[in-house]
Formats: C-alpha cells, structure tokens, sequence
C-alpha cells in the first residue's frame, strides 16, 4: 500500500509494539498518544488520562460518565493508559524506564448511584398523592 516513508514513525512503532494483540487493539491508544494535541510530554499524559477514563459528558452530571467512550472497566482503562503513554513516550523520545514509571492521577470510577427502594407497606399510593384531574 503505503511504503515506509508515507507512515509516522511513531505509529508503526505502536503497530509494531501491540501487533499481536487482536481482541483489544491497544495500538490504537497507542497512536492516539503518539497524534495526540500538546507540545510536550506532560500534555500528552494528560491528553491520555482524558482518552482512557470516564469522565461525565455533560457538566454537573455525574451518571453520564457511563456513556464516555472510553474503555470503561478499571483494567482497560489502565492498559489504554499504558498503551496511550507508550505512544507519548515514542513521540518525546522518552526512555521506556521512565514511560514505564507514569501511573495515572486519577481514582476509580465513582460507584454507581445508589437507588433507594421504598419498603412495601411505603410503596402504596396515597389518595390525597394522586391529581385530581385526568391525563
């Protein structure tokens, strides 16, 4: 298709890298690290702390995290980060001994939210709870 010349460097260092891996293609997070915006290497672990971990979709609405696009799960959270920062580490010529040591600066997720459920004898409609005119 391509020759070696028209392909980043730092792409085929993430194909290379995460080749073998078919199920998730961690490559992917891997060449987003290494396209991602920012001009040094701390803007590019933040970019992908941003990729790979929940973050509410609209503002002041904790349970929209739950539709982010990001992996979702703890474990592939952590692994797209892995991923993300090896391509960050590619594209700053970082040394693997230091991409190695990035952790992400985030927590968990947040847990679900807690749905409290009325006991039977409470979840029985009042008379005087229900409107007086019809739908």
């Amino acid at each position: 298709m391509f020759s070696g010349e028209w392909t980043p460097p730092c792409g085929s260092s993430c194909t290379k890298k995460y080749a073998a891996l078919v199920q998730i293609p961690w490559r992917v997070f891997c060449k987003k690290g290494c396209n991602a915006d920012g001009d040094t290497w701390e803007e590019c672990v933040g970019k992908c702390t941003e990729i790979c971990y929940k973050d509410p979709v609209f503002e002041d609405r904790q349970w929209s995290a739950y539709i982010d696009r990001s992996p979702g799960e703890d474990s592939y959270s952590l692994e797209c980060f892995n991923a993300c920062i090896s391509g960050c580490g590619y594209r700053f010529d970082v040394p693997a001994e230091k991409v190695g040591q990035i952790k992400p600066n985030r927590p968990s997720k947040p847990p679900p939210p807690v749905v409290e459920r009325a006991t039977g004898s409470e979840s029985a409609v009042k008379g005087e709870d229900v409107a007086g005119t019809s739908a």
